[in-house]
């Protein structure tokens, strides 16, 4: 009966992924792994399952009968495991996130290092990106979001905070060109500009009335980077636009210094985001239940 299993997953991988190199970077084998465990199954069932090409592989026939009754039968295996899990108090097993680079980094990554030390049976694989990976296709168990959310059937999304952001300046440079006292006296700074494809979007401050003001700031350093860009504040060179929680440490160290606060500049939603389920597993629940508790902290600092 074991042996009826044996490259069934690889085959169902096989087929979601599109090719046999992307299943194989998602199950972490080599190319070549896999392409055996197909050969292997094609002579144990004695049929062909993909008609192969140079270039691509597409299912025959017998391979599409044959990958509906394994999907139906991996869904009922996972369901046997839903009914173990859901009695579990101890979560267990690999759980892979994907996280922005930055805020990842600072705020992410410390929360799910201290999980995993609370839980040794876990198995963390965290992914820094910041691009907008597909959870179902590439096999994540759990992202974090930072922006606006896509409309998606497929995922859950829960609330973590609101990411504040703030106008620094180093001591020095408020020195050499002065401290705007408001809003309108940042017109004629000099600015760090975050780039994004090579455009850096306009400053929108919020005046005393609630009036959106477009400051006219001169872009003196332009960065797709945002520790490049408090890195160059630091160093004196202009106006700086960032989050709350990467500015504070530097404020209190005393290397640069508040010139907007949060409350007059527009934030940003942060969401934890995961596949749509009928159970959730127990590592993912955990997961967000930490980040949902600790992340808002984080963006109080």
């Amino acid at each position: 009966m074991n042996e009826r299993l044996n490259g069934v997953g690889v085959f169902v991988a096989v087929v979601e992924a599109g090719s046999f190199a992307v299943a194989a970077q998602r199950l972490g084998v080599t190319r070549s792994a896999v392409a055996k465990t197909i050969a292997r199954l094609e002579r144990r069932l004695k049929v062909r399952l993909f008609n192969r090409t140079t270039r691509k592989q597409s299912l025959t026939d017998d391979g599409h009968a044959y990958y509906e009754r394994c999907v139906r039968a991996l869904a009922e295996l996972e369901a046997a495991e839903e009914c173990f899990e859901s009695g579990r108090t101890e979560p267990a097993g690999k759980l892979r996130v994907t996280v922005p680079v930055l805020f990842g980094r600072h705020c992410v990554a410390p929360i799910l290092r201290a999980l995993g030390e609370r839980h040794p049976e876990l198995q963390l694989e965290i992914s820094f990106n910041d691009r907008v990976v597909d959870l179902v296709e590439e096999g994540f168990d759990l992202a974090v979001r930072v922006g606006p959310l896509s409309d998606s059937s497929q995922l859950v999304a829960r609330r973590l905070g609101v990411q504040r952001m703030g106008i620094c300046a180093a001591p020095e440079y408020l020195v050499r060109h002065g401290r705007p006292a408001n809003a309108s006296e940042l017109n004629g700074h000099l600015r760090i500009a975050y780039l994004s494809a090579g455009r850096a979007a306009a400053w929108r401050v919020y005046g005393d009335d609630g009036e959106e003001l477009l400051p006219q700031v001169k872009i003196r350093l332009g960065f797709d980077d945002l520790q490049a860009i408090a890195d160059a504040a630091i160093a004196g060179a202009g106006l700086a636009w960032l989050p709350c929680w990467m500015m504070s440490p530097e404020v209190k160290a005393g290397r640069l210094e508040v010139v907007v606060s949060g409350d007059r500049l527009p934030g940003t939603e942060i969401h934890a985001v995961w596949p749509r389920m009928t159970h959730l597993p127990l590592k993912v629940r955990v997961a967000v239940d930490a980040l949902v508790s600790e992340i808002p902290h984080m963006l109080g600092r």
